[in-house]
């Protein structure tokens, strides 16, 4: 019976690697956490996918109940209930509605126009609103259906400068002031009553813990940041 031919080393080394690879592709290319230097912080697990795409649906209804109380503070923007509750319902439509100038801007230019003290659109709400989710939208790919769709991978640093810029509306918020010296945002200040409402705080430290929780999964560090009135927002989708 004949004997089979040895393999050479160059074979074997082949045959080694081969194995290797299947062996990683019938896993599941289950890889979590950091380990890649390109950026996205590897693949994800099943379970990182079903954290992630939990976190979107929230941070769309932290961002309708943000918007709404935003609308209730200050109704100057928008007095007709019904325009708001339109306005709310087109930031987070597949497909832009209403106006046709800023749903085709990318989330940061969208973001100073919110803040701009001179700014063509008088509906700043509507502007902070559409600015925030499209932010989310461009850092987390998502699709038209509203969910994270891209099933495998997302930028470690499309997160991080989302970090930055959500982080940077909330020192806005708190900051920026009109040619009155009035805050461009009433939020958290007193009512008539004396009566302070944290409900912007909670929802803003909401979703910045979520996303802290989505950088520490791609094996990143949230960073502690110094605002001044010249920092700018940065370009997520570089």
């Amino acid at each position: 019976m004949p004997r089979p031919l040895a393999r050479g080393p160059c074979e074997t080394a082949a045959a080694m690697l081969l194995s290797c690879a299947l062996l990683l592709f019938s896993s599941g290319c289950g890889i979590s956490g950091s380990g890649a230097n390109d950026g996205f912080g590897g693949f994800f697990t099943p379970t990182d996918v079903g954290v992630i795409r939990h976190h979107v649906r929230q941070y769309q209804n932290s961002l309708r109940e943000f918007t709404a109380r935003l609308y209730a503070k200050n109704p100057k923007y928008e007095k007709d209930p019904a325009r708001q509750r339109r306005k709310i319902d087109a930031v987070f439509a597949p497909l832009p509605t209403g106006e046709q100038v800023y749903a085709y801007k990318q989330s940061h230019e969208i973001l100073a126009a919110a803040f701009h003290p001179e700014t063509v659109e008088p509906d700043r709400v509507y502007l902070l609103s559409l600015g925030l989710w499209k932010s989310i939208v461009e850092a987390y790919d998502i699709g038209d259906e509203g969910i994270f769709v891209s099933g495998l991978q997302i930028s470690l640093e499309r997160l991080q400068r989302l970090h930055h810029n959500l982080s940077q509306v909330n020192w806005r918020l708190k900051t920026y002031k009109d040619k009155n010296g009035k805050l461009l945002f009433l939020t958290n200040e007193a009512g008539a009553d004396g009566y302070l409402n944290m409900g912007y705080e909670v929802i803003m430290t909401r979703i910045l813990t979520r996303l802290e929780d989505d950088i520490a999964m791609r094996g990143g560090l949230p960073e502690r940041y110094m605002f001044s009135m010249s920092t700018i927002f940065v370009g997520i989708l570089l």
